[in-house]
C-alpha cells in the first residue's frame, strides 16, 4: 500500500497543474493586458486565427442584416465580396496586440477620478469544454452582450484561438 501513494500523489499533483493550467493563462493573459505586455500578448493569442473568426462574424452579421438579394442582379455578390475584403483589410490592421493594448491602456482625463489602468472586465465563467478546450465569458463595463473566448491546449500551452465579440461591437461606426 505505501509503494501507492508515490504514484497517487503524483496522479493528483498532474491533475491539479492540468486543471489549473488555464486559468494561470487567462490571469497571466490580464496581467499582459494590464502591464501592456505586447510580447507575451503575442504568445498567449494566436492572432490569426482570432483575426479569421472575427471576420467571419463580422461578413455574418453583415449577410443577416442585408435581407434577401434581389433575383438576376449580379452586384449584390460582387459587393459583398468587395465588402469583405474592405473588412478583412481593417480587421487585419484593428485586430493586433498594439490594438488591444491601445484600447485598454487608453488615458483618462486628470479631473475624473482615476480608474485602474486596464480594461474593465470581470470574468463571468471560465470552464473546460474539451480536455483540449477552455471557454471564458467576459463582461465589459457598458456591454450589454459578454465576450466570449475559446482557449485550445496547443503545444503544451493554452492559446486565445477564438474570440466571439458583441454585435454592438461589430457593427460599423464602433470599436473594434
Amino acid at each position: 500500500m505505501r509503494a501507492r501513494w508515490p504514484l497517487l500523489a503524483t496522479v493528483l499533483s498532474v491533475g491539479v497543474v492540468y486543471v489549473a493550467f488555464p486559468y494561470v493563462t487567462l490571469y497571466r493573459l490580464g496581467s499582459a493586458i494590464q502591464g501592456a505586455d505586447a510580447t507575451t500578448l503575442e504568445s498567449l493569442v494566436d492572432w490569426p486565427a482570432v483575426r479569421e473568426g472575427i471576420k467571419e462574424d463580422v461578413c455574418d452579421l453583415g449577410a443577416d442584416d442585408a435581407g434577401p438579394a434581389k433575383s438576376g442582379a449580379e452586384l449584390p455578390p460582387f459587393g459583398a465580396s468587395f465588402m469583405r475584403g474592405i473588412t478583412s483589410s481593417s480587421i487585419d490592421k484593428a485586430v493586433t496586440p498594439q490594438a488591444l493594448l491601445a484600447a485598454a491602456t487608453s488615458t483618462v482625463p486628470a479631473n475624473p477620478p482615476p480608474r485602474p489602468r486596464g480594461a474593465d472586465v470581470h470574468v463571468n465563467w471560465a470552464f473546460f469544454d474539451s480536455p483540449t478546450t477552455f471557454l471564458v465569458s467576459l463582461q465589459a463595463r457598458g456591454q450589454s452582450e459578454p465576450i466570449r473566448l475559446e482557449m485550445d491546449l496547443r503545444k503544451g500551452e493554452w492559446q486565445v484561438m477564438r474570440v466571439w465579440l458583441p454585435a454592438e461591437l461589430l457593427t460599423p461606426g464602433s470599436r473594434t
